[in-house]
């Protein structure tokens, strides 16, 4: 069961998904460098990833999902409108 300051959040930018990552390893007070360590990669990574880097393997980010024991959930988008900004 979900902790009640958790809410489902809908991601569509790099950027967001860090920032999701970062708030729940901060609300499981865990470090970059506890994550990175439960994860196998470098706290550098953990890093680059919360900060919205592009270039992160989907290998690297599906095992921190997992780490902070989380779901992805891929599901068709709603169409508001046709503007640039209900894309992204």
């Amino acid at each position: 069961m979900r902790g009640a300051a958790f809410m489902e959040q809908v991601v569509r930018l790099a950027g967001q998904l860090g920032a999701q990552l970062q708030m729940e390893r901060r609300r499981r007070s865990m470090t970059q460098t506890d994550l990175a360590g439960i994860v196998g990669t470098h706290q550098k990574t953990i890093s680059a990833i919360e900060n919205g880097s592009e270039g992160a393997r989907l290998e690297t980010l599906l095992r921190i999902i997992a780490a902070l024991d989380l779901d992805m959930q891929i599901i068709p988008r709603r169409k508001i409108g046709k503007r640039i900004e209900d894309i992204f």
